[in-house]
């Protein structure tokens, strides 16, 4: 049993890093089930998702990244016709939400990045615009143009332009950011899975400059690889401390780690290590639902990193959320995801009653 102290800390929303330790070896099922009594009493029994898709603009990139199965030198890059299209298919189904990400490329620029935001705006006034990852971000404002994707006098100068880069992009359209490029948060991970990627001090600056200018964001965690269990609490500690400081976060997504496909993953399934088991899934979610309890009221289960029945399984240890229909998906899809790039509304509607729970729509920033 989990000691009454621990469990009554976790209901006030002061668990440390202690519990959070102790937490993290728990029988799964005395874990899971404090996640669902606090999913409970923050959200209730509604578990939510968004009408959306995603558009990867680019999968070409100069970053260096070793989890990556996503870039090539030789792929395709949209134009802003082919974005505008793709977004219009969208609208017609009824996404209100268009998600924008892409590889970092020498000659992309902030104006070529604000270009596209006015062009969407433009023709599609009423679409949320939840665009670019704090690394993108970092990379319009300066940082990481060096030889190779980044260079340490390039990413140490681009500070001072972040607060300008990102309220040139909420002038051009911007409404909300996804707070992806975070990975894991300790700098001595970073420096082995992405070396040329901005720190861990930088993901702060940028997604804190974000908050302040009124650009909400998510928080996400990218894990199973080669963290271990302290470095993924640490991570969840500096989400949870940067949001007692700004209160921008609107949701926590864990994303699973996809070994396929990419050096990272091929390193470990040499080693016979095939990424996280169904049961470290549902104790990362059930993790985030209880170290950011009282602080971050929503928890998403990606259904395309986890699968439609582990994703159905996860509203029972502390997600409410199952993100969005995508309508088209690419980054997990190349390192191996088979869950697919769009679900409908009416499978969703499906799955969260068949969960014994009520689904509702929402917006971008869980207001409705």
């Amino acid at each position: 049993m989990l000691p009454t102290d621990l469990i009554d800390r976790a209901y006030r929303g002061d668990c440390t890093k202690e519990d959070a330790a102790l937490l993290a070896t728990a029988p799964p099922t005395e874990l899971f089930r404090l996640a669902d009594e606090l999913r409970v009493e923050a959200v209730g029994d509604v578990v939510s998702y968004i009408p959306n898709r995603n558009i990867n603009f680019t999968n070409r990139c100069i970053g260096t990244c070793r989890f990556c199965a996503f870039k090539d030198p030789d792929g395709y890059r949209l134009g802003i016709s082919e974005i505008l299209t793709k977004v219009d298919e969208a609208v017609s189904l009824g996404a209100t939400e268009i998600c924008i990400q892409g590889g970092l490329l020498p000659d992309m620029h902030l104006t070529n990045y604000c270009e596209i935001l006015e062009s969407v705006k433009s023709d599609f006034p009423a679409i949320h615009l939840h665009a670019y990852s704090p690394m993108e971000v970092w990379y319009a404002a300066g940082g990481g143009r060096g030889e190779g994707g980044g260079g340490s006098e390039d990413r140490d100068c681009a500070g001072a332009g972040v607060r300008d880069t990102l309220a040139a992009l909420k002038k051009a359209g911007l409404d909300t950011m996804p707070g992806t490029a975070a990975e894991i948060l300790v700098d001595d991970v970073r420096t082995k899975i992405c070396p040329d990627k901005l720190n861990t001090a930088q993901w702060i600056e940028v997604v804190g400059a974000a908050h302040s200018l009124g650009i909400r964001t998510t928080a996400t965690i990218m894990y199973g690889h080669i963290e271990t269990v302290r470095d993924r609490i640490d991570h969840l500690f500096l989400i949870r401390n940067l949001q007692d400081e700004t209160h921008g976060f609107t949701e926590f997504v864990p994303l699973s780690f996809m070994p396929y496909n990419n050096e990272l993953g091929e390193g470990m399934l040499a080693g016979g290590n095939y990424g996280n088991t169904g049961i470290d899934d549902l104790r990362m979610h059930a993790l985030a639902r209880i170290v950011l309890h009282n602080r971050i009221p929503n928890i998403q289960a990606s259904w395309v990193k986890l699968g439609k029945k582990l994703a159905q399984y996860a509203l029972h240890c502390g997600a409410n959320d199952l993100g969005g229909t995508l309508m088209e998906e690419k980054i997990s899809k190349s390192a191996g995801s088979t869950s697919g790039e769009y679900m409908p509304p009416s499978e969703f509607d499906w799955i969260i009653e068949n969960a014994g729970r009520i689904p509702v729509v929402r917006d971008t920033i869980y207001s409705h």
